[in-house]
């Protein structure tokens, strides 16, 4: 079987957001069809109303009306009528707050992690005596 070389490569968008080697900024568009760039926060599962959603926490690389420098924007991974990846807004301000300390718990948790492995006795001589 021969490769075509001018055929396109498609991505599907949750391959790009669970790529943990991705660093490329996200491009999308807003409803006017202006581009949009976006830094890859974190994708955190997430339980609403016993229904198991995945969300995305994307940060704004260019400047949007009503959005701070330093705030993100919480989207819900979906999949449209023809099973494509999608994101979307999450409109609900309570699930998107919710998601929100999910992910400062989640970051937490590393940094406690992180903590431990700094306690961890490293081999080594250590020095007797007094200073």
């Amino acid at each position: 079987m021969e490769n075509n070389k001018n055929e396109e490569v498609q991505l599907d968008l949750l391959d790009v957001l669970l790529d943990q080697e991705n660093k490329e900024p996200i491009v999308l568009m807003d409803e006017n069809g202006k581009q949009i760039t976006f830094e890859q926060v974190a994708v955190i599962p997430f339980e609403v109303k016993k229904e198991k959603r995945l969300y995305c926490v994307l940060k704004p690389l260019d400047k949007i009306e009503g959005i701070g420098e330093d705030e993100a924007i919480v989207f819900l991974v979906d999949t449209d009528d023809e099973g494509n990846s999608i994101i979307k807004i999450e409109e609900d301000e309570e699930v998107a707050i919710a998601v929100f300390d999910k992910y400062y718990d989640l970051l937490e948790e590393a940094r406690k992690d992180s903590k431990e492995e700094d306690k961890t006795p490293k081999t080594g001589k250590k020095k007797a005596g007094k200073k």
